[in-house]
């Protein structure tokens, strides 16, 4: 297959071009700057988002569009101009994927765009599948509910749409795994806030390999993009504290994180108990579905 990607210089987004030119598929990497060294024979960039930029005159015919493009959520404090950047990342980056899939000569057949578990409410007693139509409050949930609505309309072009509602993927040198474990390898680490809440995670080739998995299966609509396995926070870091062999000892109140932190601390102090039904009713297999071992695969 020929698939396009936004996003694609990013954690997950390399981790997915990894997979599919494993697997030998042909990816066109969307990226502001194309004059990148090629991670594969089977990797092209094609400039878009700057001036003058028009990315659909230099593509083939497209099977399908992977849309991972955004400001990342762990960057920084949310500030106004933080929040602001990582919406408007998100809308803009998608209408201009609307906008190609219009141009080219035959559309795709099908849009997997990124999403989040934060679409649901938090919650330390609910669970949430796809099918619970809860929504959230504030600002990550709205975030989320809008970027889904809006990849929805490629539905309009005879798209078909999956939405991966993402939970905390899980990494070594990126994402939110680096920060957590940090305090551990400074012998500081322990239950953060209640330790109650819910983490929804999941491997990061679990996640390449679940988009993938949803492109080839035809899944439509939300798919949880989590491990069958969700933890409470506090299990979460004395896993986390017997992998990487240190105590797990020093709390770190809710309180003092919402002050260091802002409204981000509701990353970590809020969550969600979020399963993967759609991807186990469609028969995909985890290569880590509990947390013991894929903590123990990153830190190998």
């Amino acid at each position: 297959m020929k698939i396009l990607l936004s996003g694609g210089t990013g954690f997950l987004g390399q981790a997915i071009t990894k997979l599919l030119t494993s697997e030998k598929h042909e990816v066109f990497i969307l990226t502001r700057n194309p004059d990148q060294p090629k991670a594969a024979n089977q990797v092209h960039y094609v400039e878009w988002l700057t001036e003058n930029a028009a990315p659909e005159e230099k593509l083939p015919s497209i099977d399908a569009v992977i849309n991972l493009a955004g400001e990342s959520i762990n960057n920084g404090r949310w500030s106004d101009e933080q929040k602001r950047k990582i919406y408007d990342s998100r809308m803009n980056a998608t209408d201009e994927i609307l906008r190609i899939i219009q141009q080219l000569e035959s559309p795709p057949s099908v849009l997997v765009n990124a999403s989040a578990v934060g679409y649901y409410p938090t919650s330390e007693t609910k669970i949430y599948t796809e099918q619970s139509i809860e929504q959230g409050e504030g600002f990550l949930s709205q975030t989320v509910v809008d970027w889904e609505k809006k990849a929805m309309l490629a539905e309009d072009h005879g798209v078909r749409v999956a939405c991966a509602r993402f939970g905390i993927i899980l990494g070594k040198e990126d994402g939110a795994l680096p920060n957590m474990a940090l305090p551990y390898k400074l012998m500081a680490g322990g239950t953060v806030g209640s330790g109650r809440q819910w983490l929804s995670w999941i491997h990061h080739e679990d996640a390449a390999r679940a988009v993938l998995f949803a492109i080839e299966k035809s899944i439509e609509g939300p798919f949880n993009v989590t491990a069958p396995n969700p933890m409470r926070m506090k299990e979460f870091g004395e896993t986390l504290a017997k992998v990487l062999n240190r105590p797990h000892w020093i709390p770190a109140p809710g309180f003092a994180l919402k002050l260091a932190l802002g409204d981000k601390s509701a990353l970590v102090l809020e969550g969600q108990k979020v399963l993967p039904n759609v991807l186990k009713n469609k028969g995909f297999t985890f290569l880590y579905p509990a947390l013991n071992e894929a903590l123990r695969e990153i830190y190998s």
